[in-house]
């Protein structure tokens, strides 16, 4: 089977045809979605899902870096109180983006290390999103990273020297969606030098289609279409990179 470990299958984007979306991704052998959590608007949706699909939906609790406001000591408070109660099975998305909003970057930090320390108590991976802050994260995981830390660099779309010092931390593997489609993308490249055993696949749907569905909306029923170009990268078959690339995210997730 494949595993997309990275859908916001519980937006308003699929309100409409959910269980459709579900079901065909089912057909095409994707059977397992990874429900990072955004923020508190969202917490519930993502209970409410991972109730009604189990074993299928497997729910996140985090705050995302760009949903970091001043009051968001309060909203980790609240979500934290999540873990006890839903079982999730990583901590996420969190991390920093600094593509939208600079001005929020010491809060963004805060919040960063604080999840950080949820997964360590909690013996949970961690869903990093890095988006123009790859040097700014390495200067908070570099300090707290350890043996209990582990996770997923989610839409990883960085250099080589990125990816190895991702790969250095020891217990992190990089999430490949989309973007490795795009023609100008340069992932292939950077893959071309990162063994197998480093990646898991994603759709960060309803964001990122890949190529030739670039610009609508992503699910998770493309996943066999991003295994096909990694295929294609690694000069592997197809079934090697169903097989190889679910194993490492059972490991990563524990399941």
């Amino acid at each position: 089977m494949f595993v997309d470990t990275h859908t916001h299958i519980y937006l308003e984007d699929f309100d409409k045809d959910r269980k459709v979306i579900i079901e065909e991704g089912y057909r095409l052998n994707v059977k397992k979605l990874f429900l990072p959590n955004i923020d508190l608007n969202t917490i519930e949706k993502v209970v409410e899902i991972s109730n009604k699909y189990k074993n299928i939906c497997y729910p996140m609790v985090g705050l995302h870096p760009c949903s970091v406001k001043q009051n968001f000591s309060a909203e980790l408070q609240v979500l934290k109180s999540y873990i006890k109660k839903l079982k999730p099975v990583a901590i996420g998305e969190t991390g920093l983006d600094l593509y939208w909003d600079k001005s929020t970057i010491n809060e963004q930090i805060a919040a960063f290390k604080e999840q950080i320390k949820w997964a360590k108590e909690f013996n949970l991976p961690i869903v990093i999103h890095a988006r123009n802050s790859y040097k700014e994260i390495f200067k908070v995981l570099d300090v707290l990273n350890n043996e209990k830390l582990t996770g997923i660099f989610h839409c990883f779309s960085s250099n080589l020297n990125d990816a190895e010092h991702i790969l250095n931390y020891g217990g992190f593997k990089l999430g490949i969606g989309g973007v490795v489609t795009f023609k100008n993308s340069g992932l292939d490249k950077i893959l071309e030098k990162i063994p197998l055993k480093n990646i898991v696949l994603e759709t960060d749907s309803p964001y990122l289609s890949p190529a030739p569905f670039r610009g609508k909306r992503n699910k998770s029923s493309y996943i066999p279409l991003i295994a096909k170009k990694i295929s294609e990268i690694y000069k592997r078959e197809l079934s090697d990179i169903e097989k190889i690339t679910t194993k490492n995210a059972l490991e990563i997730f524990k399941l």
